[in-house]
């Protein structure tokens, strides 16, 4: 190999190696449904009882949603452990927690039970929500999980809505271990409702 081919090898590595470390620092990009400053998008789901649930019936009140992956996931499940630490916070500013998952949360329910916090779970068993919203993580589930659950989840994304049906903040986890602090997303409700 030439000195110059190997000049301009070594330049494309470095710029991949850079364009890596920025997606990575930057994470996923939000998508455009979901940017701050835009009316979270009309979307159905059934609760837990298996009734029919509509984001719209979200407006008029503050919401830190988050989707989550299933009870399947550790990082999940840690997740909502540390949310109830922060919960009597977020219930005071008088908002709601909706927690969305692919599939039933036994596991984290039985959590935010233990704790004695009331989270909203919303199911959205065949991922219509995650498609449309542009969160649909395909091939997601590891595989020794993909027999009961499928094959492809959701991405893990925290939301925070105001009264108004805007979304104020959206952060997709950069990678798969990785979820908002509570704090930001406290934070950032609060900011929502302009205290």
């Amino acid at each position: 190999m030439s000195t110059s081919a190997l000049a301009i090898f070594a330049v494309i590595l470095v710029v991949a190696a850079v364009v890596a470390w920025r997606y990575r620092r930057r994470g996923r990009p939000v998508p455009a449904v979901l940017r701050p400053g835009r009316s979270l998008p009309d979307f159905s789901a059934c609760d837990e009882d298996g009734n029919p649930v509509r984001s719209t019936q979200l407006h008029g009140t503050a919401t830190v949603m988050l989707f989550v992956r299933g009870n399947w996931c550790p990082f999940c499940t840690s997740q909502v452990e540390k949310l109830t630490v922060y919960y009597k916070d977020i219930i005071d500013l008088g908002a709601r927690l909706v927690m969305v998952t692919p599939k039933p949360q036994e596991t984290t329910r039985r959590v935010a039970k233990f704790f004695e916090v009331e989270f909203d779970f919303w199911l959205d068993d065949d991922l219509s929500i995650a498609q449309q919203l542009g969160l649909l993580h395909e091939s997601g589930v590891p595989g020794d999980h993909r027999k009961e659950y499928g094959a492809d989840t959701v991405w893990p994304t925290a939301l925070v809505i105001d009264p108004g049906g805007i979304i104020r903040y959206a952060e997709l986890s950069r990678f798969l271990a990785d979820r908002p602090n509570p704090e930001t997303l406290l934070r950032e409700l609060r900011k929502a409702l302009g205290q």
